[in-house]
């Protein structure tokens, strides 16, 4: 029968495998073990969250393991779902090198039949620090826009674009009008991406069609 870890050895394997792969700076936060009855070909699947990245330790039935690791920065979605013999974590993940980016090709990790309570306090883990990462490729993606849009910034709920003398009041009209346009793209970017709301776009927008 299954038990606590300490009453049962292959959690404490697992537990020992997960704990080995630890950098100088992590700690484990929260593991979960996958039931006997879904790993009848393997060993059972171990799942960790630590301070800095997700963790999951394969283990085939002849000795040694299989590490997959996620960094909080690279998790895009993570999902729950609880039934009667057991839990089911599913995780995407962004594949590249950007710290921040929201964009580019993701993978799906899908890890079946978990001890429930395990699985939920996992779960929980994973879902604190896919809210923090999300919130901090926010800031970053509207201060790109705001950059791109020739340093508009917002405050109070308000907005406010650059005066005229800081576009460059001695260019041509033209010149002058096109900049205009450019930065009201960027505003309904900024918009339709969820950056800012219908009330600082509106102020925006007659920011910048009243310095045209």
């Amino acid at each position: 029968m299954e038990g606590p870890a300490g009453q049962d050895r292959g959690s404490d394997a697992a537990l020992q495998n997960l704990n080995s792969v630890l950098t100088a700076d992590e700690k484990l936060e929260a593991w979960a073990m996958q039931r006997r009855i879904f790993a009848l070909n393997h060993r059972r699947i171990a799942l960790g969250a630590t301070s800095g990245r997700f963790l999951a330790i394969t283990r085939p039935l002849f000795g040694g393991f299989d590490l997959t690791d996620v960094r909080w920065q690279d998790l895009k979605e993570v999902h729950l779902s609880v039934g009667v013999l057991g839990a089911t974590l599913r995780l995407t993940a962004l594949v590249g090198t950007d710290l921040a980016s929201a964009a580019g090709p993701t993978r799906t990790l899908l890890y079946e039949g978990l001890d429930k309570e395990q699985a939920q306090a996992l779960y929980r883990i994973c879902q604190a620090h896919d809210q923090a990462w999300r919130e901090k490729r926010r800031v970053r993606d509207l201060e790109e826009l705001r950059a791109r849009s020739g340093g508009i910034q917002l405050s109070a709920g308000a907005a406010s674009a650059p005066a005229p003398a800081a576009a460059g009041a001695a260019a041509p009209a033209a010149l002058h009008e096109a900049d205009a346009a450019s930065r009201l793209r960027n505003a309904k970017s900024m918009l339709d991406s969820g950056l800012i709301t219908d009330s600082e776009y509106e102020a925006l927008k007659a920011r910048i069609i009243s310095n045209v």
